[in-house]
């Protein structure tokens, strides 16, 4: 079997996405997501590459690699599946060996409730649930080596044409949001995230925003704070694709003192699903045209 380089299948998933139609409509690189949702019948995927240098209260950890990808596939109804699993790489000081594997793998839905209206004077509201599973390695700090639930609230004020506000509000149930060393990591108890975002339009293909992202845990004992900024923004490639960049930086030990991010998203309609849809409803009305 030949062995093949995550960036290989980044290259193979660009050409593919070339040649594919669709609209991106982007969400990286903020960590707060934004109310829209896949288009039915419509396979997304994103992935970037983010390299952090960690705060000096992780030592021996000094810089973490994640690699993340994920998958969301639209369907009836506002609804969304979500999948995305990192690779993590964790460098640690002379003497002390690096660790790199899969992390924690995520599985969820989220489901757009209300569109924004028109004219521009109500936000869109969505929500979203994730269940996070203990694939990666504890021992090396790859994983948590808890289940987590979470449930994210988003709203999204479009302030006009071109400029949007994005504000999120999570409570975790159980588990952490930790990502390799990064992140709260408390054993039990609550943990509630939030985020507020704003992005704009400077043209039809580049976007630029920044945002204030954190977490907390409810037992200050358990738990380490997390809070981030982000600056960064989208440049649209193709009608289809976008490249996505960030740098990034915190003070609170579970957040990054310093990084930078780079990505892609693509959309794959899938035409087949899109047209089986269509040629359903079609034949319902001629059934009940037919009846009346």
């Amino acid at each position: 079997m030949v062995d093949v380089s995550p960036l290989s299948r980044i290259v193979v998933l660009l050409v593919c996405a070339m040649g594919s139609a669709g609209y991106v409509r982007a969400q990286m690189p903020f960590y707060t997501d934004n109310a829209d949702v896949t288009d039915e019948g419509t396979l997304h995927f994103e992935s970037f590459d983010e390299y952090d240098g960690l705060q000096s209260a992780q030592y021996p950890d000094l810089r973490q690699n994640t690699f993340n990808y994920k998958f969301n596939y639209g369907l009836p109804h506002g609804l969304e599946l979500d999948f995305d699993a990192p690779y993590l790489s964790i460098y640690r000081a002379p003497g002390t060996a690096t660790a790199d594997g899969p992390g924690d793998t995520d599985m969820g839905i989220k489901w757009n409730f209300r569109k924004a209206a028109r004219p521009l004077s109500a936000p869109a509201l969505s929500a979203s649930l994730y269940i996070e599973f203990p694939t990666g390695d504890t021992k090396e700090q790859l994983g948590s080596g808890l289940t987590d639930y979470w449930l994210n609230s988003i709203a999204q004020e479009p302030l006009s044409e071109k400029t949007r506000i994005n504000a999120n509000f999570g409570f975790l149930f159980a588990g952490n949001t930790s990502t390799g060393v990064l992140g709260t990591q408390n054993t039990r108890g609550h943990v509630y995230t939030g985020g507020l975002s704003l992005d704009h339009d400077f043209g039809s293909r580049i976007t630029l925003g920044a945002e204030s992202y954190g977490a907390v845990a409810d037992n200050k004992g358990l738990g380490k704070d997390q809070l981030q900024e982000l600056a960064g923004g989208w440049y649209q490639l193709t009608p289809r694709l976008a490249f996505t960049f960030a740098v990034l930086g915190g003070s609170h030990i579970a957040s990054p003192r310093i990084g930078g991010q780079v990505g892609f998203e693509a959309d794959f309609p899938l035409r087949h699903a899109a047209a089986s849809t269509a040629s359903s409803k079609a034949l319902s009305r001629a059934i009940k045209s037919s009846l009346r």
